[in-house]
């Protein structure tokens, strides 16, 4: 019997697709946002607003004495915030809760959490399991970073082999 052994050039649609599997095996270290900013519970809302509004972010993992206690993202924040009303009075109730509520009134405390070396294709799991877009990303029982849907999607777009595939 002979063997034949076959190259990724003589398959590109096949190549492609391997490389988007092996990027998917890499571990979440390697597109994560390494020492991501962090709030702390006892800030107010006006610190949190001031941190989205500076750092473009949609998520700030809440940290106390070193240990990550929850996350606080923009969109419940923004409904915290003004919920569905947009009138003047409002503004004025706007800044009443941002500077008397603290981030742990709102913050998530059930957290998912990943491992440094946990891969990508586990952060896609849960993700699409728990309808999560954001999850903090542990070493020794310490943030060091996150990672989010945005990150993933950004590192597809810039694979050129997922850009061809698509």
């Amino acid at each position: 019997m002979t063997s034949v052994i076959y190259t990724p050039s003589e398959f590109p649609d096949l190549a492609s697709k391997i490389s988007i599997i092996m990027n998917l095996l890499a571990p979440v270290s390697t597109i994560m946002t390494k020492n991501p900013i962090t709030i702390e519970p006892e800030d107010t809302l006006q610190t949190a607003q001031e941190i989205f509004e500076k750092y473009h972010i949609h998520h700030i993992p809440v940290v106390y004495e070193g240990e990550l206690v929850g996350m606080l993202s923009k969109s419940d924040f923004s409904f915290f915030k003004r919920g569905f009303n947009d009138d003047a009075f409002d503004n004025i109730l706007v800044d009443v809760k941002l500077n008397n509520y603290k981030v742990k009134s709102i913050m998530i405390k059930g957290l998912g959490k990943l491992d440094v070396d946990d891969r990508i294709n586990v952060a896609l799991e849960v993700f699409k399991k728990n309808l999560l877009h954001a999850l903090p990303v542990m070493e020794n029982g310490r943030i060091v970073g996150i990672i989010t849907t945005h990150d993933i999607i950004k590192n597809l777009a810039a694979d050129n082999s997922a850009v061809n595939e698509y």
